[in-house]
C-alpha cells in the first residue's frame, strides 16, 4: 500500500562532474540550490543581479550580461534619498549612483566570466507576473517599495514567456560552452500576496510556456521542483513557518533527489567529503592548545590539501 505519491527525477545521461562550473539565476528557489553546491565546494555563481523571479526579468539579465552593456546614471531612479535599479534587487540599492553602478555593471562582468566557462545553468521561474514602471514605460523586476500608483502589475502573455525563455537559451548557448546543459524549473514557493488563485494561474502559465519552449531544445531540461514539493511533500510539515516557503527537511530531499539524478559519483563522493571537512571546521575545541587539538588540525590541514587536490578551482580558502 502506498500512501505517498513520489515524484521520481529521471536519471539524466548528462552530469554534473567535480570540475564543472554552475551558473544559477531567478528566484529564491535558485539560492538555496546554489548554496548547496557552493557547501559542496562546486564551482557557483548564482543570480548576480540579486533575487529575479519572472522570466522577462531573467531573460533581460541574460541579455546585459551577453552584451557586457553597462548601466549609467540615466537607468537608475531616485526615491527617498536613495538610487535603485529596478532591474535589480534591493542589495543593489545604494545612497549614491555610482556606489550602485558600481557594483552593479562590476557583477555583469563577473557573470558574463563565469557564464563563458558555464557547464551549466540553472535557472528558476518564479511568477508571471510583472510591473510596468509608468514614467519609463518599461517592465520592471523589483519596485523597490516607490508607491504603487508608478505601477501597473499584469500578467505576461503566453507569447511573452515563451519568447523570453527561447531567447534567454539561444544567448546562452552562444555565450556559454560548447555543449552547454541548461536546467530550468519552476519555483515551489507560492506568491500569496498575489493572491491562491492567481499564483495558480501564474504558475500554470509559467509550466505551459516553458514546457512548450523547451520541448525541442537539445540540451536543455527540466528539473520538477514543483511537482515534488505540490505532490511528493505535500504536507505542512515540510514548509517553514510561514506556510510558503520549504524547510531546510524539504530542501535537502529535493537536493538529494537532484544529486542522483545529475550528479555523477565522482561529485557526490567529492560533496560528501567537502560537507565532512566543513563540520569538522566548524568544530571549537575547549582547549585550542592541547596536543590532541593540534593533531587534529594537522591532519585536517592534510585532509583539506588532498581534497584541493581533486579539482582545479580553489576550495575552502586554500
Amino acid at each position: 500500500m502506498k500512501f505517498r505519491t513520489e515524484v521520481d527525477i529521471p536519471v539524466s545521461d548528462f552530469k554534473i562532474e567535480t570540475n564543472h562550473a554552475i551558473f544559477s539565476i531567478g528566484s529564491c528557489f535558485s539560492t538555496e540550490i546554489s548554496n548547496l553546491l557552493a557547501d559542496g565546494q562546486l564551482q557557483v555563481f548564482n543570480n548576480p543581479f540579486g533575487t529575479l523571479f519572472n522570466p522577462f526579468s531573467i531573460n533581460n539579465a541574460i541579455k546585459k550580461m551577453h552584451s557586457g552593456e553597462k548601466y549609467t546614471e540615466e537607468d537608475l531612479v531616485l526615491y527617498k534619498d536613495e538610487v535603485h535599479s529596478l532591474d535589480h534587487h534591493s542589495s543593489f540599492t545604494a545612497q549614491f549612483p555610482h556606489l550602485a553602478l558600481e557594483k552593479i555593471n562590476s557583477e555583469i562582468e563577473k557573470g558574463k566570466q563565469f557564464l563563458q566557462q558555464a557547464n551549466w545553468v540553472i535557472i528558476t521561474l518564479g511568477t508571471s507576473f510583472i510591473y510596468e514602471f509608468l514614467p519609463k514605460n518599461v517592465l520592471v523586476a523589483n519596485c523597490h517599495k516607490i508607491p504603487a500608483k508608478f505601477f501597473k502589475k499584469r500578467l505576461l502573455t503566453h507569447v511573452e514567456i515563451c519568447e523570453s525563455i527561447s531567447e534567454s537559451i539561444s544567448l546562452l548557448k552562444d555565450i556559454c560552452k560548447d555543449n552547454v546543459q541548461i536546467l530550468y524549473s519552476i519555483s515551489p514557493v507560492r506568491h500569496t500576496k498575489d493572491g491562491i488563485i492567481e499564483n495558480t494561474w501564474s504558475k500554470s502559465n509559467l509550466i505551459t510556456a516553458l514546457h512548450q519552449t523547451i520541448y525541442a531544445e537539445k540540451n536543455v531540461h527540466y528539473l520538477p521542483i514543483y511537482e515534488i514539493m505540490m505532490d511528493d511533500l505535500r504536507d505542512y510539515r515540510f514548509y517553514k513557518e510561514d506556510m510558503i516557503h520549504p524547510n531546510s527537511q524539504a530542501i535537502h530531499y529535493i537536493w538529494e533527489k537532484f544529486g542522483d539524478a545529475y550528479f555523477s559519483s565522482q561529485t557526490k563522493e567529492f560533496i560528501a567529503e567537502s560537507l565532512k571537512i566543513k563540520q569538522s571546521l566548524q568544530h571549537k575545541p575547549s582547549d585550542s592548545k592541547s596536543i590532541k587539538y593540534l593533531e587534529f588540525q594537522r591532519n585536517l590541514e592534510i585532509k583539506m590539501k588532498e581534497h584541493q587536490a581533486k579539482v582545479k578551482h580553489k576550495i575552502f580558502n586554500l
